[in-house]
């Protein structure tokens, strides 16, 4: 069975920084792409912020989270992370990491090509 349970959240100070871990189980966890992505207040979807490759772990990011936030993963404790620096008021949101359903090194940006997803932790930016 898979789980994918996220850690670090929390409330942050405008310009500061947070580290979001994601640690998976019940699959082959070098085998698949993993992102994170977010849900804002007041919005009923997800936006993709940022992936990476299975094997050679190149990221991939959002636009609005380039410079700012950094993937990375560690294959041998199954565990993917989110280095958020910079934070801006807008980076408010529920965030999600999620499985991607393809074999291999593809980083989706749809949400529908994700078939697990954690519970999510918050993070809150504050002034």
């Amino acid at each position: 069975q898979v789980h994918l349970v996220e850690s670090g959240g929390g409330l942050a100070q405008f310009g500061g920084s947070l580290r979001l871990s994601c640690v998976a189980s019940g699959f082959t966890f070098s085998n698949y792409a993993m992102s994170w992505a977010r849900q804002r207040p007041g919005t009923a979807g997800l936006e993709w912020v940022a992936g990476i490759y299975s094997a050679d772990s190149t990221p991939y990011y959002a636009q609005f989270v380039k410079g700012r936030f950094t993937i990375s993963r560690d294959n041998a404790k199954n565990t993917v992370y989110l280095q958020m620096d910079n934070l801006e008021y807008g980076d408010t949101a529920r965030y999600f990491c999620a499985k991607s359903s393809h074999y291999g090194d593809y980083v989706p940006t749809l949400m529908g090509e994700y078939d697990y997803w954690g519970q999510g932790i918050q993070v809150t930016v504050s002034s």
